[in-house]
């Protein structure tokens, strides 16, 4: 069989099995590597597993894995920076993306707020099924002000339950996360 295949390698690449089957193994590839540097706390427990499915993988993160800390910190590590957030928050439209973005920097409860406009949100509300255009807020701020960032949403928001979502930072780059630090209340 291994003879036959190599004999028609040609035609083995141009087979629809074939090409229906190397993007999902070229995204389980890069899943895996994604995972194993962004979350190594929860891909120590399936190292193992993919080890076996992929043996190359720890070739492959290794590679990656220093190239990715060679320009970034660790939060840990430096006593300029203190432990940092991203907060998701969605908001109506773009009038109200504009107001509540200026609004929280004004106050300095954040150093930065992207405004991403166009994206639809499906959701359970009140036991049926909405479909609305939003902008997403992406606020980057200290995670001491997450509280005072909360009620400030609410108290500024037109909506019942405003969603204020926070993930850690990390790492990153020491000037951007020492701007963070300066540039927010204390």
């Amino acid at each position: 069989m291994a003879s036959t295949l190599r004999s028609k390698s040609s035609s083995i690449v141009s087979s629809p099995v074939i090409r229906r089957r190397f993007p999902i193994v070229g995204a389980f590839c890069m899943l895996s590597i994604g995972l194993t540097n962004l979350c190594p706390s929860l891909t120590s427990s399936i190292k193992t597993t993919t080890d076996h499915f992929l043996p190359f993988s720890p070739l492959l993160k290794s590679k990656f894995s220093n190239q990715a800390t060679s320009n970034t910190i660790k939060m840990e590590g430096s006593s300029n920076t203190v432990p940092t957030i991203v907060v998701y928050v969605t908001v109506p439209n773009k009038e109200a993306g504009k107001k509540l973005a200026e609004s929280i920097v004004k106050a300095k409860l954040a150093a930065c707020v992207n405004r991403l406009p166009g994206i639809e949100s499906v959701y359970e509300w009140k036991g049926e099924i909405q479909t609305d255009s939003e902008e997403l807020l992406i606020i980057k701020t200290r995670q001491s002000l997450l509280e005072a960032l909360t009620e400030h949403v609410k108290a500024n928001h037109e909506y019942d339950v405003p969603e204020v979502i926070a993930l850690p930072i990390t790492g990153g780059s020491q000037q951007y996360l020492e701007w963070i630090k300066n540039s927010t209340r204390d």
